[in-house]
């Protein structure tokens, strides 16, 4: 019916991208569609980062600070351009830009688990536990479930106070239980984890193949994120226009009412089946008839709204399911979630 759900997942190894082609097509692409280009621009940076290319990235990212559109993440651009440049020599400056940060306090999880990392990375041990606490107060306050884009937050924060020999706390033993590998996180996070790979015990080299086995499958958990499961919802004024165009559609969309109902059960079946990182895409009738031309199809094939909903997923225009708390409805009632259709 008329909920469309998308299945997105990375469908080529990361080590038989050819990063620099592919940078160049999403920036291609960023041209032809530049209502998407903060978050094409995003991605070619990071296969430049992957290249070897760290200046040309940086390039990218500042390209992306200085356009004149105001941008959905800024702070995550301002994130990933700090990591980029401290990894080829720019440290003081990577410092003056995740200070910056780290003082306007973002809502949004990526940015702090961004600079974090970096800090994790060059050693800075204790700046990063305070910046992944920073982080967790801010968005998991007064927070009955955290939200699944806040668990990097959590686990990279576990991490690193194990590394530091720090006691549990109670954000920890979250992470204990949001954490879905048989291997638990402490010993994912045991520091002396290494010294087992010098062992000549068959039995302690295969408990190690197996917790990295587990660590590598969480990696690629996290690597699935900004590829969601995105339902296709249509406002009230896109959905008649378009049923009015294309009459054949009328199945899926009996009403605006029913299409908002069947998104909202879709994604909470989806929830309860174990279905991780759901979205929601908001589709128009301009965008969907130039996706049907660029396809070669008919608008009122019913089998093009998948693709419709998976093309939209991958130019990062999904978001995230369910809102945080407090925030506004995905419907666009202008009333908070949890007393529309969260309720």
């Amino acid at each position: 019916m008329g909920s469309t759900v998308s299945l997105m997942r990375p469908d080529t190894p990361a080590e038989n991208v050819d990063h620099t082609a592919e940078a160049a097509r999403l920036e291609r692409t960023a041209g032809l569609y530049p209502e998407d280009a903060e978050a094409l621009l995003i991605q070619a940076a990071a296969h430049l980062e992957l290249s070897g290319d760290r200046p040309a990235a940086t390039t990218l990212y500042d390209r992306l600070l200085s356009s004149q559109a105001g941008l959905e993440n800024p702070y995550l651009v301002r994130a990933l351009k700090a990591s980029n440049l401290w990894e080829y020599g720019h440290e003081a400056e990577a410092r003056a830009i995740i200070d910056g940060i780290r003082a306007a306090s973002p809502r949004d999880p990526a940015p702090w688990v961004i600079v974090a990392e970096s800090l994790e990375a060059h050693d800075e041990l204790e700046a990063a536990e305070e910046t992944f606490t920073e982080g967790a107060r801010v968005l998991l306050t007064d927070v009955e479930e955290p939200p699944y884009s806040t668990h990097p937050l959590l686990f990279g924060r576990h991490r690193v106070r194990r590394m530091l020999g720090v006691a549990h706390d109670e954000w920890d033993t979250v992470a204990d239980l949001l954490h879905s590998s048989p291997v638990s996180l402490d010993e994912l996070h045991d520091p002396k984890r290494v010294w087992s790979l010098g062992s000549d015990n068959p039995a302690e080299l295969a408990a190690e193949i197996s917790r990295l086995r587990a660590e590598l499958g969480t990696y690629r958990e996290a690597l699935s994120r900004p590829f969601p499961v995105a339902v296709l919802h249509w406002p009230a004024g896109e959905l008649t226009e378009l049923v009015e165009a294309y009459p054949t559609l009328a199945a899926e969309y009996p009403s605006h009412e029913e299409h908002l109902a069947t998104i909202e059960g879709s994604l909470r079946e989806l929830a309860a089946s174990g279905t991780p990182n759901l979205g929601i895409v908001t589709g128009t009738v301009p965008s969907y008839e130039a996706f049907a031309a660029s396809e070669m199809a008919s608008p009122g094939e019913a089998e093009l709204l998948p693709q419709y909903a998976t093309t939209l997923a991958a130019r990062g225009r999904a978001v995230e399911w369910p809102p945080q708390r407090g925030a506004g409805c995905w419907c666009g009632s202008g009333r908070v979630y949890e007393g529309c259709h969260g309720a």
